[in-house]
């Protein structure tokens, strides 16, 4: 595979990027080698700058479930920019995609849209402090909020990667009161609350974790989890910035049946665009300025291209058997890779249209099970995957997206790829 201007690519962007880039993951420490530098994509399909083509399964690391330039997205993000890229006024954009937003997700009543995941966590953990007048909170081991100060405490993703639950640069006092607990026991999150009754805004949890890999929740553990936080009189956050509109129409929520407080989105719901959001009942989200005393604002915070490509979106999300259709791909992928690495230790993990392949013989279910991985396993599965043409994410400890814009020859082309890697 030539790779030599993807190369020189590299080798500039060292001398004006940290790393040469500008997400941690994409520096491909995880794996070694050097990233290729994509020129476009089309469908479920990109290019790299040294025209090698690949079948994608990172999706933007998520937001592109309909596939790369999906035509109605197109049209609505250039129909917004023709009238104007940004006025830092209200848009009838910005109520309509609330509208469908709130209409989807049964647990938001009310939702304030700002320009990441990142933000959508920091506001709703703030809102959350400020509707109950605690201080302490709670996440799960390997889940990731963002690059928030007091939540990156073992984060997942990026961090377990780089072998850094942690990050510098984060006060002691900031993280003092965030507390943390495994994910899927829920007898580990009751004791923490028996410790501090009275003093837990809220648990923050991803229902579905897709930054340790992906960790299905075990039977009853979310119901209970719901169940704790309201004997303890704290609030439940659902961080379904990845899991939103890409496991159910409704999310996490929906396929689960649990209803939490507050909910973080992102990802899908700006098409591609960056986006985020967070919502809720409305006696909570009416603490946010300019009704309540909770302060949040944002400069580009429901910017009309970002509305648009998101209306677009879930336009074409709620037609008639899309996730039927989207289910049928993952299982398909999911099955055929089971059976194609079936020789080789690995545990495989989907919900929905998100899907892992962890190279270890036990079975994984949270954060430390996760971590006994081989890494170098992984690394060189896959780089035996884009020498086939098939676009992995650069690390053991993310997610596979599977698109509309796959087919079953997209599928059975990576089954195939996969079938010849040898430990």
């Amino acid at each position: 595979m030539n790779q030599k201007r993807s190369q020189q690519a590299w080798e500039i962007a060292q001398q004006y990027l940290p790393g040469g880039v500008n997400s941690p993951v994409r520096a491909y420490r995880g794996v070694g080698g050097t990233p290729p530098f994509v020129a476009k994509g089309r469908g479920a399909q990109i290019e790299d700058i040294d025209g090698n083509i690949y079948i994608d399964y990172v999706a933007s690391w998520g937001p592109l479930i309909l596939g790369h330039a999906h035509p109605e997205v197109l049209t609505a993000i250039q129909q917004a920019a023709a009238q104007g890229t940004s006025f830092g006024a209200p848009t009838e954009r910005e109520s309509l995609l609330a509208k469908k937003i709130i209409d989807a997700v049964p647990s938001i009543e009310r939702v304030r849209c700002v320009n990441s995941g990142t933000e959508a966590t920091m506001s709703a953990i703030r809102l959350a402090r400020g509707f109950t007048g605690r201080d302490k909170i709670i996440k799960m081991e390997g889940c990731y909020h963002g690059h928030v100060d007091h939540l990156l405490v073992k984060a997942g993703s990026g961090a377990i990667t780089f072998g850094m639950p942690d990050s510098a640069g984060v006060p002691a006092d900031f993280a003092q009161h965030t507390l943390t607990a495994p994910y899927n026991d829920a007898d580990a999150l009751e004791a923490i609350f028996k410790k501090f009754p009275e003093e837990i805004a809220c648990v923050a949890l991803e229902p579905i974790p897709g930054n340790m890999g992906v960790i299905p929740p075990k039977e009853s553990y979310l119901q209970d989890v719901r169940a704790i936080t309201e004997k303890y009189g704290a609030l439940l956050l659902f961080d379904e910035v990845i899991s939103g509109f890409r496991v159910a129409y409704g999310g996490a929520q929906e396929l689960y049946d649990v209803i939490p407080d507050l909910t973080c989105l992102g990802k899908i719901i700006g098409g591609g665009l960056p986006v985020g959001a967070y919502g809720g009942k409305k006696e909570i989200m009416d603490c946010i300025a300019p009704l309540g005393d909770v302060y949040q604002a944002g400069t580009l915070s429901g910017n009309p291209l970002a509305m648009s490509a998101g209306l677009a979106t879930l336009e074409q999300l709620e037609k008639p058997g899309t996730y039927q259709r989207l289910e049928e791909l993952s299982a398909r992928l999911a099955s055929g890779l089971e059976d194609a690495l079936k020789d080789i230790p690995t545990y495989h993990a989907r919900v929905g249209s998100m899907l892992c392949t962890f190279f270890t013989d036990e079975p994984v279910s949270d954060y430390q099970t996760a971590k006994q991985s081989d890494t170098e396993m992984f690394a060189r599965y896959f780089h035996h995957m884009q020498e086939q043409g098939i676009w992995l994410a650069p690390s053991q400890f993310e997610t596979m997206f599977v698109s509309l814009a796959h087919t079953e020859e997209d599928i059975d082309r990576t089954v195939e790829a996969a079938c010849g890697f040898r430990m």
